[in-house]
């Protein structure tokens, strides 16, 4: 990837790319398995599944798969008590609000383009003061085809003002820079986010992978 060129966007995927929300959701599956007189799991142990959502929480914390007559009560349940604490351990990965004050700083527009529903989505970026920096918050529920299809890549960039072959996508999975692929993007695969076998990232074929957010942050200044 030609890292020379000042790119016209830069747009982020949410959980494990821009925000740690992984304690968050440890709490809340381990809340719930108390509930039902179950021991805690460890915290590395749910957290490297974060990126996969609310279904991979239940299949973690209770080993139940959507079709099981038990998923429906745990999966409504776990995203119950998400929703009453989104942001209580949740914040930006270290040296990430840097990162975000430079490309203000270079009037580069940065936004979020996320499989993470608004319900969710809307308030934590909120809670943690980023609504009114991002340019644009692309949701599931914006869009009828989520990611890895570059439907909202394609949307947020029409927000912004910018041509998806001029702009960067930065995310912790694979759909993400398949999704960027497919909108034409550049894109960047951040190896620090909740990637269940790290040594995947490499056929990803994202055109560059970083470790760190300060690896992200060179990259990008």
């Amino acid at each position: 990837m030609k890292t020379d060129v000042l790119p016209s966007a830069v747009l982020f995927d949410l959980d494990g790319t821009l925000i740690d929300t992984a304690p968050d959701f440890i709490r809340c599956l381990n809340m719930l398995r108390q509930q039902h007189e179950l021991a805690p799991l460890p915290a590395e142990h749910i957290r490297r599944s974060v990126s996969n959502g609310a279904r991979a929480m239940i299949r973690v914390g209770f080993g139940l798969e959507p079709e099981h007559p038990d998923y429906l009560e745990k999966h409504t349940a776990f995203l119950d008590l998400y929703e009453a604490g989104v942001a209580i351990e949740t914040t930006l990965f270290e040296g990430m609000d840097e990162l975000l004050l430079d490309l203000e700083g270079r009037s580069i527009p940065w936004g979020i383009v996320t499989n993470k529903p608004a319900r969710f989505a809307i308030p934590l970026i909120e809670a943690l003061g980023l609504a009114e920096r991002c340019a644009t918050l692309i949701c599931p529920d914006h869009v009828a085809e989520r990611k890895p299809h570059p439907e909202s890549l394609f949307l947020a960039c029409r927000e912004i003002g910018a041509e998806p072959k001029q702009a960067i996508y930065v995310g912790d999975h694979e759909r993400d820079i398949e999704a960027g692929r497919n909108a034409g993007m550049r894109t960047i695969a951040v190896r620090y986010g909740y990637i269940e076998q790290p040594e995947s990232v490499d056929l990803w074929q994202a055109d560059i992978i970083v470790d760190t957010v300060s690896d992200l942050a060179k990259l990008l200044q």
